[in-house]
């Protein structure tokens, strides 16, 4: 077992004290200047009673078009958004964002993230005993479809007989259906989302599904390849949300200002805007129209996804080496707090972590993280621990005799690890860093779990609004397939150039 020397130690973590603090730095700059924390802009809006001149952080659902969705060019966008825009203009106050899952921005409401959630939201009795709700502005309704052809089978309620039936787990539907399944004698299935719906009966595993019209609806208008058959069916109504309790002059606010629009027309003309629009410019439903209107916004999720990937693996490779230093080390307590790191972080999903500074880091220290600084801190310490390990290898592997050999030419411990030994184990494990940023970069697709936008983030907006999960999905597949074997390649070449 080799032994470390304190002065390359000590060099060693000045550099990573050094490099932590610029990363923290450049981190800090792309926070908003602004996202002062949503407890305590409610705070502030509380105290004052006056919302004009406030910031307030708005979580929603991207994935609920037309209410909620990422347009062409990646931008946030839909009713949801459009009213929340206006409804501020009017009323004086500013809103950011904070473009989530449905289950996420009631997460980040519950945890003091976000001051409210617009997310085509319906008012429940069960909601409204954690909740506070505003006025309605939206009465859903719901409808059938099914796919395109097949509805001279299927034009109503009565043709469902005998047939099965999808339905979105705790919605409206759900309800609706199951109270009629008695009725007209069908199989009711509930799953998680509205495009899981889709795909089910797109490949026959289900005949039609039931969710809200005006969702499928405009997937229709993107070729979904569905129709909708039989009467609409109300089904309760959509509400802004904030905790219980909290942030009442945000509420008083939003009802004030829906009025206003409501008596001005705008109101009326925003809906038009996403439930009356025809498709223009290029043929949304070929496969060409699909490549041609989504590459945008998967650009800049790419863009995202090698931003934070090589931030991380720039990180993770300084803490690789110190901890990958210390489990070789003959110091005990180093070689223990090596050993915890790799055990705690590579024996954990990269999911839990990512959520665990997201929105549990924030409720332990009483301010809000950076959605890129959960991101990168997510993925620097999860490659860390498996770079400690590669870079512990690869010194091992070092046969011991090339140590030896320098000591004996009147070389220090330092000098021989620094002319001998490193550079023989730098070989060793480049290949394994290459395969380790790869497997990052890939990682990095996890992140959409909290919302980060990057490459799958964005293909999820999208499928999400016109149901094309496939050829979506297909697209996105290409991207990473070409992504990753160029910087394999630039990596490859990089390793011959300097291990030559």
């Amino acid at each position: 077992m080799r032994a470390i020397h304190s002065r390359p130690l000590q060099a060693v973590l000045t550099v990573l004290a050094a490099l932590l603090l610029g990363v923290t730095a450049l981190l800090g700059a792309v926070t908003p200047a602004h996202a002062s924390g949503a407890a305590q802009a409610g705070a502030e809006a509380s105290g004052t009673g006056d919302v004009s001149g406030q910031t307030y952080v708005i979580a929603t659902d991207t994935t609920f078009a037309p209410f909620e969705f990422r347009d062409s060019a990646g931008e946030l966008t839909g009713i949801d958004i459009d009213l929340m825009e206006a409804i501020a203009e009017d009323q004086g106050f500013e809103v950011e964002w904070r473009s989530l899952g449905f289950n996420a921005a009631l997460q980040a409401l519950s945890a003091d993230q976000a001051d409210g959630v617009i997310a085509g939201m319906s008012i429940t009795d069960e909601r409204q005993e954690i909740y506070d709700f505003s006025d309605p502005y939206f009465t859903g309704t719901v409808t059938l479809a099914v796919n395109e052809g097949d509805e001279g089978e299927i034009s109503d309620w009565e043709d469902l007989e005998g047939k099965r039936l999808v339905v979105k787990t705790g919605s409206l539907s759900e309800e609706v259906a199951k109270e009629r399944q008695e009725q007209y004698g069908y199989e009711v299935t509930a799953l998680d989302q509205t495009t899981t719906l889709v795909e089910s009966v797109k490949s026959g595993n289900a005949d039609a599904l039931m969710d809200d019209f005006p969702v499928i609806a405009y997937g229709i208008t993107q070729g979904s390849g569905l129709v909708t058959v039989g009467e609409q069916v109300e089904a309760g109504d959509y509400g802004f949300a904030v905790n219980k309790d909290q942030n009442p002059e945000l509420l008083q606010a939003f009802n004030e200002g829906l009025a206003e629009l409501r008596a001005s027309g705008e109101y009326q003309q925003i809906l038009d805007e996403y439930l009356a629009a025809e498709d223009e410019g290029v043929d949304r439903s070929t496969f060409w129209g699909l490549v041609v209107t989504a590459i945008p916004a998967l650009m800049t999720g790419l863009g995202n996804t090698l931003l934070v990937t090589l931030i991380s693996f720039a990180l993770a490779m300084v803490l690789g080496v110190v901890f990958g230093f210390f489990k070789i080390s003959r110091n005990p307590v180093l070689r223990g707090i090596a050993v915890a790191f790799v055990s705690v972080f590579r024996g954990t999903p990269i999911l839990v972590w990512a959520f665990f500074f997201y929105f549990g880091l924030p409720q332990l220290i009483g301010t809000p993280v950076n959605i890129w600084v959960a991101g990168v801190l997510t993925l620097t310490l999860n490659g860390a621990a498996y770079i400690a390990e590669i870079v512990r290898g690869a010194v091992q592997a070092v046969d011991p005799g090339q140590m030896e050999a320098a000591r004996s030419l009147g070389l220090g411990y330092g000098k021989s690890m620094q002319r001998v030994v490193l550079p023989q184990a730098f070989k060793i494990m480049t290949p394994s860093l290459i395969n380790q940023l790869v497997i990052m970069l890939k990682d990095s697709s996890l992140l959409l779990a909290i919302g980060f936008a990057e490459l799958l983030y964005q293909a999820q907006q999208i499928y999400a609004s016109n149901f094309r999960v496939t050829e979506v999905l297909l697209i996105v597949a290409v991207i990473y397939f070409v992504v990753i074997t160029l910087l394999t390649q630039l990596a490859n070449y990089v390793d011959r150039k300097v291990n030559a």
